[in-house]
């Protein structure tokens, strides 16, 4: 074992007072000679993707006294983004990632941690925790707390938390009543776990896992699972031996391992939030990655998952039919995956892979052949273009539609364009635009599940394109187009954009266009005055200070 980390707190004379307070925490003698893990638990019950997380982070407390260390629980904030949609509150969600990050960067740096398992559920705390580990470099496991059950609909079809969204919509189109609503909002989210379907959370635990910073199955064991209690157990121990074989998050996360990440996400049809956050955990392992990165690997990885929000299964589904490791396995065999990345069981991925068998192993249909993909490429594309120069993102899975030009309806701001969609003055042809929205101009960079739901629910998802300076859930679908570069706080030229200017959004062609001519664009941009920052206090304030462009992955230095 290398020199422990944890010795600057607890080793020699002159640490006499600082062991004298850990021993009325429970330290014995024989606890200063060994490795001392931080436990950072995103316990919350302010949201079910959290609830649970403090029964896993006993588990984790006794696989790492079991593998000879000493652990040290700790708490780190979460925000719920499904709650927080739609409103002020979401504004705290991107917000919260840096938090997350800081805090555990603050408590295990501040006591010389010699590991740390984090552990965490709703859709933030993955990049978060995982900044950490990087920035931090200590031996480290990430553990997720698994995906929710699925809900039961009147008729017996599964049902989850964007189920409820789309309702309002069609509550709002005059094809449900609010008996029904009331309906699918109480069996929605029947217990513990995190959105169900390949949104944020599920997406980057896949990430994750296939980046090799978390143990096998950690992204597809469900929630309310003795399995997920064993696997938390399970990278207790991980973490003692990664300490022993010296064995550091940088050694795990590089530019193959990121690939292997983004190449799950692509198969799977994960979430555009994944491009924000494999950038920002690639800053913090100090990895050259950028958005020519995604386009790169879009181009010739499939799309083979039929899950939510594009397709019909949800995560639980894909746990029945052999989880995460089953794709993985499929992809190493269709030499899309680099096998020999290190993990964080000691093992390569090819290594830990060696005897799971391939997703297609089995009679399935949650996972489509890759000779009948649900698209041949990837579902994630960067857009470019006069109205994104810096980029912007789209998903394409499930659309029917790839591109559409129409006139712009523009709104300053989510709320506005809610209230259209509400007083249903939004038609097919619209090219919604939603500015002001970015990750300073919110500040922020909220997602938007609210709007694209209830476009959904009206029937205008595959007729509507949308395009926006912030984000969009990854329970989003439709055709829209987030992240768009530069934003129109900065002087973007989304912020320009005026009503009936005449918008392109074509996935095929990966651009996104205003048909103005330079001469008038130029025009406009010059006559552009900078509005002040909604924020005036707190935490936004300090954000919209010091954060990045969507495009370096709104980082905060």
């Amino acid at each position: 074992m290398q020199e422990r980390k944890s010795l600057l707190t607890t080793g020699g004379p002159g640490r006499a007072p600082n062991r004298a307070m850990l021993r009325a925490v429970g330290f014995v003698e024989e606890d200063f000679d060994r490795p001392v893990v931080g436990v950072a638990s995103l316990f919350s019950d302010i949201t079910p993707c959290n609830a649970h997380l403090d029964r896993l982070a006993r588990k984790a407390i006794e696989g790492i006294r079991t593998g000879g260390g000493v652990p040290q629980i700790y708490g780190a904030p979460t925000a719920s983004d499904g709650i927080m949609m739609g409103h002020q509150g979401m504004r705290y969600s991107l917000v919260s990632r840096e938090v997350i990050a800081d805090s555990i960067e603050v408590v295990s740096s501040g006591m010389n941690h010699d590991g740390v398992v984090a552990i965490g559920g709703c859709d933030k705390n993955m990049p978060g925790c995982l900044m950490a580990l990087a920035r931090l470099n200590v031996p480290g496991v990430f553990v997720y707390g698994g995906s929710i059950m699925p809900g039961v609909g009147e008729h017996g079809e599964d049902l989850d938390i964007v189920s409820i969204f789309e309702a309002v919509g069609r509550e709002q189109a005059g094809k449900l009543d609010a008996k029904g609503v009331h309906k699918i909002e109480c069996e929605s989210c029947p217990g513990a776990g995190s959105c169900g379907g390949m949104y944020t959370a599920n997406t980057m635990s896949s990430a994750i896992e296939a980046m090799g910073m978390s143990l096998p199955y950690d992204a597809s064991y469900p929630a309310v699972t003795a399995a997920k209690e064993r696997e938390t157990f399970l990278a207790g121990i991980a973490v003692v031996n990664l300490i022993k074989a010296g064995i550091k998050p940088r050694d795990i996360i590089t530019r193959k391992s990121l690939e292997n990440a983004y190449t799950l996400v692509l198969a799977l049809g994960g979430s555009t939030n994944a491009v924000l956050h494999l950038m920002a955990i690639a800053r913090e392992a100090e990895v050259e990655w950028t958005l020519a990165d995604f386009e790169r690997l879009g181009a010739k990885i499939p799309h083979l998952a039929d899950l939510k929000p594009g397709g019909r299964y949800v995560m639980f589904d894909l746990h029945r039919v052999g989880g995460t490791p089953a794709v993985l396995r499929a992809l190493l065999d269709k030499g899309l995956l680099h096998g020999d990345c290190l993990t964080v069981t000691g093992k390569t991925l090819a290594e830990n892979l060696k005897d799971v068998p391939s997703i297609y192993a089995r009679k399935q249909d949650v996972v489509k052949t890759f000779e009948n993909p649900m698209h041949a490429s990837g579902h994630i594309v960067v857009l470019h273009g006069n109205l994104a120069p810096e980029g912007s993102v789209a998903k394409v899975a499930g659309l029917k539609k790839r591109s559409i030009t129409g006139p712009a309806k523009v709104f300053d701001g989510e709320e506005a364009c809610a209230k259209a969609i509400a007083e249903r003055k939004i038609k097919d042809g619209d090219v919604v635009v939603i500015r002001g929205e970015g990750p300073v101009g919110g500040p922020g960079m909220r997602e938007m599940l609210a709007v694209t739901a209830a476009l959904v629910g009206q029937g205008l998802g595959d007729s509507v394109g949308l395009i926006t300076d912030g984000r969009f859930s990854g329970g989003t679908h439709g055709l829209v187009v987030g992240h768009v570069a530069p934003e129109a706080y900065n002087g973007g030229p989304v912020g320009v954009v005026r009503d009936g200017d005449s918008i392109t959004i074509d996935a095929d062609a990966k651009t996104l266009t205003l048909h103005v001519d330079e001469a008038e664009l130029k025009k406009r941009l010059a006559g552009w005055k900078q509005p002040p920052l909604k924020a005036s206090k707190g935490v936004l304030l300090k954000y919209a200070h010091t954060v990045r462009s969507a495009s370096e992955g709104a980082v905060t230095y």
